[in-house]
C-alpha cells in the first residue's frame, strides 16, 4: 500500500457512513489512521447514480431522517445541496379506487391504535414481535406490515417491538435533490482511504493488530470495525482470537433484511402538476407498493419493497421488479401510463457482496443487543455502524454518529497504551 503506512494508530474497516464518520473524527484528533474499504467506492449504502443526465437517483439512503437531529442537514447546507423540508403528500389506492377522506381517516386511526400497542409493550418491557401486537383482521394490516418492512427491512413477525419503538423519529424526512449518497461521499475528501482492500482477517494475538487485505498487511494499535452485520455474520472477516460468544450472539440477533428501490424514468409528465408526490397501491393480490412521484419535478418515480418480498423480488431479477412496479402504476393510473417509461433502475442490496442486505433489525426479544454490539473487545477492537445505534439505527446519520463515538473510544485507548504500555 504505497499511500497508506503499514503501521497505524487506528485502522478503520469500511468506508460507509460509519467509517467515514470515524475517519473525520480521527483526523480532528490527530491520530495516524486509514480506512480500508472492500468495494471500489466509498459510501456503503449511501450511493447516488443518475437515472437521467443531471437527475440524481439514490440507490440506498435517500432521506435525511429526523432532520432536526441529523448532522447531514448542516453538511448539505454547507455544500450548497438542495433539499426539501416537510413530509410527503400521501394518496392511497385500495382495490380499484382511490381512497377518500373517510378511508384515510380510518387508516390513520388504525395506525394510531397499533402504535399505541407498541408504546404499551415498550413501557412494559414486553419485547415480542411487532406482528404479535398488530391487529391482524383489518384491511389496513397489510399496509402496516409494509411500513414495518420499509422501516426495518424485515417483516413484522421478525422485528422486536421494543427495538422498533426505540427508534427516535421526529417525523422529518427530507430528500436531497443532489443525492444523499453524493453528500455522504464528500466525507471522504482528504481522508486516507484504500479501495478494493477487503479485510479478510484480523489477528490481535500480538502487541499490535494485524489486518490482512489483498493489498498487503496493515498493523494498528486499535481497529474500528465499521461493516454491516451481514459481513460480520457471514464470516467474511476472520478474527483471531475469535470474537467472544456474547459479541457473536449480538451480531446474529441484529441481522440485515432487504429493502430495494425501483426507479422508472418517463419521457414526459404523465401525472400532471397537481398530483401528490406520494401514492401507495394496495391491490389485495400482491404486497403494497409505495411510490414517490416526480421528486423535485423530474419525470421519474421510485417504488419501494421491503422484507421477505423484497428478497423474493430481488431473486426474481431486475425485469421482474420493473414489471411489478409498472403493473402497480397501471392499476393506479391506467393502462397507458407505462407506455411512456424510458428506463428503469433497480437496486439489489442483498446481492451486494460487501454489504449483504439493507439495514439491521433486532429479532424479537433482542432489543438490548445493539448496546452489546457497540461494546469494544479486548480494549482494542471497536465497533461502529447503524446496527450499533440505539436510537438512529437503519439510518446514515445513525451510522455516522457511531463512527464518531468509536473514533473517540479508539483514540482514547491508543493514548492509554502510549502512556502505560497496556490497553486501557
Amino acid at each position: 500500500m504505497a499511500e497508506i503506512p503499514s503501521s497505524l494508530d487506528v485502522a478503520v474497516v469500511g468506508a460507509g457512513a460509519a467509517g467515514l464518520g470515524a475517519g473525520r473524527r480521527l483526523k480532528e484528533l490527530g491520530a495516524s489512521f486509514a480506512l480500508l474499504e472492500a468495494a471500489h467506492r466509498i459510501g456503503g449504502r449511501g450511493y447516488t447514480e443518475e437515472i437521467a443526465p443531471g437527475v440524481a437517483f439514490d440507490l440506498g439512503c435517500h432521506w435525511m431522517h429526523s432532520a432536526s437531529l441529523n448532522p447531514f442537514v448542516a453538511m448539505a447546507e454547507a455544500a450548497g445541496f438542495t433539499y426539501r423540508r416537510g413530509t410527503f403528500d400521501r394518496t392511497l389506492r385500495f382495490a380499484a379506487d382511490w381512497t377518500g377522506s373517510t378511508d384515510e381517516a380510518d387508516c390513520d386511526d388504525f395506525f394510531e391504535r397499533n402504535f399505541a400497542a407498541l408504546r404499551a409493550a415498550h413501557a412494559a418491557g414486553r419485547d415480542v414481535a411487532v406482528a404479535d401486537l398488530v391487529e391482524r383482521n383489518s384491511p389496513w394490516t397489510a399496509l402496516f406490515d409494509y411500513w414495518v418492512s420499509l422501516s426495518t427491512s424485515r417483516d413484522s413477525d421478525q422485528v422486536s417491538a421494543v427495538d422498533l419503538y426505540n427508534y427516535r423519529d421526529t417525523g422529518e424526512d427530507w430528500p436531497l435533490k443532489d443525492g444523499y449518497g453524493k453528500l455522504i461521499a464528500r466525507l471522504g475528501r482528504d481522508l486516507p482511504i484504500e479501495l478494493n482492500a477487503a479485510v479478510t482477517a484480523t489477528d490481535r494475538s500480538g502487541k499490535e493488530i494485524r489486518l490482512t487485505t489483498p493489498k498487503g498487511t496493515v498493523t494498528a494499535k486499535a481497529v474500528i470495525v465499521a461493516v454491516s452485520t451481514g459481513i460480520l455474520g457471514g464470516g467474511d472477516i476472520r478474527f483471531t482470537p475469535d470474537l467472544p460468544d456474547w459479541k457473536r450472539e449480538a451480531i446474529a440477533d441484529l441481522p440485515l433484511g432487504c429493502h430495494n428501490r425501483i426507479g422508472l424514468l418517463f419521457d414526459r409528465n404523465v401525472f400532471g402538476d397537481d398530483h401528490s408526490r406520494g401514492a401507495t397501491v394496495l391491490s389485495g393480490q400482491s404486497e403494497p407498493m409505495s411510490f414517490r412521484i416526480r421528486p423535485f419535478g423530474y419525470d421519474h418515480v421510485h417504488g419501494m419493497t421491503g422484507g421477505r418480498f423484497a428478497d423474493w423480488l430481488e431473486r426474481a431479477g431486475v425485469e421482474a421488479s420493473a414489471d411489478l412496479a409498472k403493473e402497480n402504476l397501471r392499476k393506479a393510473f391506467g393502462s397507458d401510463i407505462t407506455k411512456h417509461v424510458m428506463r428503469h433502475l433497480v437496486t439489489a442490496w442483498r446481492s451486494d457482496p460487501w454489504i449483504k442486505g439493507a439495514y439491521s433489525a433486532a429479532r424479537p426479544g433482542c432489543a438490548g443487543q445493539r448496546a452489546r454490539l457497540a461494546e469494544a473487545v479486548d480494549g482494542r477492537l471497536f465497533f461502529a455502524g447503524e446496527a450499533t445505534s440505539g436510537e438512529f439505527f437503519s439510518t446514515a446519520h445513525g451510522a455516522y454518529l457511531t463512527g464518531i463515538r468509536a473514533a473517540e473510544e479508539a483514540h482514547a485507548a491508543v493514548a492509554g497504551v502510549a502512556r502505560t504500555g497496556q490497553p486501557t
